[in-house]
């Protein structure tokens, strides 16, 4: 497994993570972490900010080169059905998160009704447990991606246990910014654009 790949995509996807957030991301220790960020560091494709960490235009260039090579060794005649499956289940997550944001699609949830999101949360706990199958047939093709479903699990938790912002809040790693960056994922192997996703009424 590429760790330059998984530390530059975590931070291309985050921004200005810490090194907290990329080990939770990459599931590496934090010392087996500095020995990859560091000479990405020392060479220019990251960049540290204060406590945070960036990725800079050397490092972009370096994991496009580092996508592309890994799309190429994916049989994508496997990923295919495999995408078209996910596609079914992500439809399934935007409308969950839509109706934990809105009631009956237009009154906002002021979350005030424990009832309905109690409902909300059952439904993600179906949703994920019948998502894990796909999920592991998904990592046998990218290994890569093997540190996908701790994440998933570790932020149910957090929800199932009343901390609720890890449903939906953006800049953690809530289980939709999660699926959000799978999808990403999911989307560059298969060599689709947002735009096309889009389109398919598959973003939201």
């Amino acid at each position: 497994m590429s760790y330059e790949l998984q530390i530059l995509q975590a931070t291309r996807f985050k921004v200005r993570p810490t090194e907290a957030d990329l080990t939770t991301a990459a599931g590496l220790a934090e010392a087996d972490l500095l020995a990859v960020v560091e000479p990405l560091l020392a060479a220019g494709m990251l960049r540290r900010m204060g406590p945070r960490i960036a990725i800079t235009a050397e490092g972009r260039a370096r994991l496009e080169t580092l996508l592309v090579t890994e799309r190429v060794g994916v049989d994508q005649a496997l990923l295919g059905p495999r995408y078209l499956r996910f596609r079914a289940v992500n439809a399934d997550i935007k409308q969950l998160i839509t109706d934990w944001q809105l009631i009956g699609g237009t009154r906002p949830n002021d979350h005030t009704d424990a009832e309905y999101d109690e409902r909300i949360v059952a439904r993600l706990g179906e949703l994920h447990e019948g998502f894990a199958p796909l999920l592991a047939e998904i990592i046998e093709l990218v290994p890569r991606f093997a540190q996908y479903p701790h994440r998933f699990a570790a932020a149910l938790a957090r929800v199932r246990s009343g901390d609720t912002a890890w449903l939906a809040r953006p800049l953690v790693d809530s289980y939709h910014t999660i699926w959000f960056e799978l999808h990403e994922e999911l989307m560059g192997l298969a060599g689709l654009t947002r735009v096309q996703e889009e389109a398919a009424g598959q973003v939201g």
